[in-house]
């Protein structure tokens, strides 16, 4: 495969340098399967296979970006693609400053990320997948639904520099199932990622809904009162925040706009508690890394913060050209979070529910419509949904209805951290529209943090 691929890109830049230009070529191929379950049943099941292609066309301070969807075996829309990005350069406003142009210093071929028995994953797998985790939880009152995605993405790159080329490859599954309550209106849910066919552990996601169900079953639902609440947040709760932190904290170019609630000052200093380590780290595999970014830097472990401590801001290619400052390998599709785990002993919620407490918990697996109130603050909101659980210090347990979070960062990162979990996970991040872009972030199983305000308590499911 990577073979066709490369001869392709190959016969572009060709035909580019025959036209005298200076360009680069991205090639993105995905082949992605769905499996959708409702009201325990397949609802849908679908496949799609598609190949787009990126040009990029440099004319001194102009740049203009064509993208297609190509069929690798028709060669003259693509060249008329590169015609068009050709044009679209001469007449593009030119910017402030002078784009780089990815020059490709040596060949990469790159498949760390890709497994082939994820890949050739059969629909009667999927299927038995979620039979076994949903095996003996449902009724005639409660129903599954969920997801299992999963898929292949190639990623290539050549440019008219060098007659090096880049090719990339990885496997990726995103699987959610939920149970709901036809009557009560209750839903749990549990979630799982995976970057080889190995990962895959339906026996955990059923052990977690099975715990989810009895409680919710047999606890009494409540509606909390407003006010601060030690809050202990899920993989999932805290994956998404990450994903919202990455772009308006330590990303240079949102910084330098104004639009980062981190000042540039600010490296070096402390920011948050001595337990929060973030790192963008393409060693982790389960965050579908590549080893070189799209300009052919090569990707290195690359600290955020350490011990609290701001290290550095990243910046890709065009936000470091157009602030003269030196890229740092990020010019990618998605970065590798990883959150350092603590010292918690606590890898499971039947485990986090039997600690002894002094005090009630609050659990929240999941945050619902995230979103920033206030980026320069650093302040976000959303809501508690699939599976919240109120664990009183007497060691009883009420099913807490939907409240509403808004915090800042430093709430939840800062002083307040209480504890990190030592086990971590993958959690997914994947967008459900657009190309393929397999995104998870590494995170302990459980964050506690102190004083939590519950601006909104609903009366109800």
């Amino acid at each position: 495969m990577q073979q066709s691929v490369i001869a392709l890109l190959k016969e572009l830049r060709a035909y580019a340098l025959e036209k005298s230009l200076r360009a680069a070529i991205y090639y993105h191929e995905e082949d992605s399967y769905l499996m959708r379950f409702a009201n325990s049943a397949i609802s849908l099941n679908t496949n799609e296979h598609l190949v787009r292609l990126q040009i990029s066309v440099y004319d001194g301070n102009k740049h203009a970006d064509y993208e297609m969807i190509a069929d690798p075996n028709q060669i003259e829309p693509l060249k008329r693609g590169i015609d068009t990005a050709a044009e679209m350069a001469s007449r593009a406003q030119a910017l402030s400053y002078t784009p780089s142009i990815p020059c490709y210093r040596e060949t990469v071929i790159d498949m760390q990320a890709y497994d082939p028995f994820l890949a050739g994953i059969t629909n009667p797998e999927r299927l038995e997948f979620f039979n076994t985790l949903a095996r003996g939880l449902e009724t005639e009152t409660i129903k599954l639904s969920g997801v299992f995605s999963n898929g292949t993405t190639i990623t290539a790159q050549i440019s008219t520099e060098s007659e090096h080329t880049q090719y990339f490859a990885c496997t990726d599954a995103s699987i959610t199932a939920v149970l709901s309550h036809q009557k009560l209106k209750w839903e749990v849910n549990a979630l799982q990622s995976a970057q080889a066919k190995t990962e895959l552990n339906p026996e955990r996601l059923r052990a977690e809904l099975a715990f989810l169900v009895r409680q919710y079953s047999q606890n009494p639902a409540v509606q909390l009162p407003l006010g601060k609440y030690t809050v202990v947040f899920g993989a999932a709760a805290v994956g998404d925040v990450l994903d919202i932190f990455n772009w308006v904290g330590p990303n240079g170019g949102m910084m330098k706009r104004g639009y980062s609630f981190l000042k540039e000052e600010q490296i070096g200093q402390p920011v948050f508690s001595p337990r929060f380590t973030l790192t963008d780290d393409p060693r982790c595999q389960a965050t579908y890394p590549v080893s070189h970014d799209l300009t052919g830097k090569r990707r290195e472990r690359f600290p955020l913060f350490e011990a609290g401590v701001l290290k550095a801001f990243f910046w890709n290619q065009d936000d470091a050209d157009e602030f003269g400052r030196e890229a740092t390998g990020h010019s990618v599709y998605h970065n590798n979070l990883v959150l350092s785990g603590g010292e918690k002993e606590v890898g499971s919620l039947e485990e986090l529910a039997a600690l002894p407490r002094e005090e009630d918990i609050l659990y929240i697996p999941y945050i619902h419509y995230m979103n920033i109130v206030n980026p320069t603050a650093g302040i976000f909101t959303g809501s508690s949904r699939f599976g919240a659980l109120l664990l009183r210090k007497d060691g009883s347990v009420a099913v807490p209805y939907n409240v509403r979070v808004t915090q800042s960062f430093e709430d939840l990162f800062g002083e307040r951290l209480e504890w990190l979990s030592r086990e971590q996970c993958a959690h997914n991040v994947s967008l459900s529209y657009g190309e393929r872009n397999p995104r998870a972030i590494w995170v302990p199983r459980f964050i506690c943090v102190r004083g939590v305000e519950i601006s909104h308590s609903n009366s109800s499911y």
